[in-house]
């Protein structure tokens, strides 16, 4: 356990029923006793685990009440933190649940650095660290798909096949090292395939993970899908139909959408962070230029991109200067207004993309088709968020790739007949990079990073 007791609200601020007020450490009721009184005269020291008392919070100072409120205690080790808890239940509201603040730090009590609770929690060893950054994803979660994949990483499923693997690979270090310790014996060819074997099913366990973590990234960050195209192509009334509601503003006036807009939808539990740019055209506008130049931005950042066109109009040098912008980047290609006679050329269309889909976007013809390429673009069918054990985490997927790269070192030393103490280094150092994701063999500063995204009282 820390020494000292921290405190911080575990709440949203603002208005609301309830606000909560979260204490963890040794000193935590000590600290609650010297603030609160229960309306039936019974004395929060002797508290049971996880038991509740009515009563007020009083300023000591002035013996004015702050609040009423319900008080709860979680005796350690069985709570978050392996630490004793104590939560003050308040009115919600801002100046009441600050006030209480106060007086717990006034108390005794330090205010919580950001993640510390959860930080606790992986410190005094309830949950390793790619548990404690699925709590983050949790509560960032915008989907049901996305929810699921932190819940699962929260129970330790990837921590389970994290630490399964470097079972593998100690196993493997374990066998070398009985070669090292008796040079005089030849190396039985045996035991040179069955540790080819299981050294190459280790590296192919992780080149899958590393081959899913861009769909777990997704999942994770949300899918950046940029819609593009010359002015007055029906970008905004795109976004409009994907999202059921007049967001942007629809004319028949090229140029009106000037600024990007930027709104969340979920496609088949994907979470879609969807842009709707400013038309991309030469212009003498300051303003309008602006927003082509944001446009040009968002394109680079973008994980897909969705190229509409005017099928009632043959294209044109706005279009082919497009096209050469997207080049190389995932695209949907959306040839809008078949409603109208068809003046574009298709048979170039469909040459030049793969994913082309025809819509007249006003009537909502062929938007069920374009979040259809969505998904089928990204998933390809192949991946379950259900199923499959998804790294979502760029940190997590960097030691996955650092770790294979050391593997396939090792491997291809032991099939050079090198000595295998020399591939012993390699293994170690992928063992190592594992332990980084599970937080075995993680350094003190990354921990410090991973927690500082967190909010505080988390």
């Amino acid at each position: 356990m820390l020494n000292d007791t921290i405190a911080a609200i575990s709440t949203a601020i603002g208005e609301g029923g309830i606000g909560i007020v979260r204490l963890s450490g040794d000193k935590s009721l000590e600290i609650a006793s010297k603030i609160f009184k229960s309306a039936k005269g019974k004395d929060v020291k002797n508290m049971k685990s996880y038991t509740m008392l009515y009563g007020y919070v009083i300023d000591p100072d002035t013996d004015e009440i702050v609040d009423e409120v319900i008080l709860s205690y979680m005796k350690a080790p069985y709570t978050y933190t392996r630490e004793d808890i104590v939560e003050i239940n308040c009115h919600g509201g801002v100046l009441a649940v600050r006030k209480v603040l106060s007086l717990v730090l006034k108390n005794g009590a330090r205010l919580a650095e950001p993640g510390e609770f959860t930080k606790r929690a992986f410190l005094n060893g309830r949950i390793d660290l790619s548990q404690a950054e699925a709590v983050i994803d949790l509560i960032r979660a915008k989907t049901d798909d996305s929810l699921n994949l932190a819940v699962n990483q929260l129970k330790g499923k990837l921590s389970e096949k994290i630490k399964h693997l470097m079972d593998k690979l100690l196993g493997s270090l374990a066998h070398i090292e009985a070669t090292v310790d008796f040079p005089e014996d030849e190396v039985d060819e045996l035991v040179v395939n069955k540790l080819l074997d299981d050294l190459n099913y280790v590296y192919n366990e992780i080149d899958y993970l590393i081959k899913n973590a861009e769909s777990g990234k997704i999942f994770r960050d949300g899918l950046k899908t940029t819609i593009v195209g010359k002015p007055n192509v029906g970008k905004s009334s795109l976004l409009n139909a994907f999202l059921q509601e007049k967001r942007a503003i629809v004319t028949d006036i090229p140029g009106t959408t000037r600024d990007v807009i930027e709104e969340y939808i979920n496609i088949d539990g994907i979470p879609v962070i969807l842009v709707d740019t400013a038309g991309i055209r030469e212009t003498e506008d300051i303003v309008e230029n602006i927003g082509v130049e944001k446009s040009k931005e968002y394109i680079q950042n973008a994980d897909l991109i969705i190229f509409m066109m005017d099928g009632s109009r043959p294209l044109e040098k706005e279009d082919e200067d497009i096209m050469d912008l997207i080049e190389g980047k995932n695209v949907i290609a959306v040839v809008n207004k078949i409603d109208l006679p068809i003046k574009i050329d298709m048979d170039y269309i469909n040459k030049r993309f793969k994913n082309v889909v025809k819509a007249s976007v006003k009537d909502e013809h062929g938007v069920e088709e374009i979040k259809k390429a969505i998904a089928d673009l990204v998933f390809k069918g192949k991946v379950s968020s259900k199923n499959d054990i998804l790294v979502t985490n760029v940190r997590h997927k960097d030691a996955l790739i650092k770790a294979n790269e050391s593997i396939l070192k090792g491997i291809q030393t032991i099939k050079s007949n090198l000595p295998l103490d020399l591939a012993s280094i390699e293994l170690k150092e992928a063992y190592l990079k594992l332990g980084e994701i599970t937080g075995n063999t993680v350094a003190e500063d990354i921990i410090d990073r991973i927690f500082c995204d967190f909010c505080i009282g988390k």
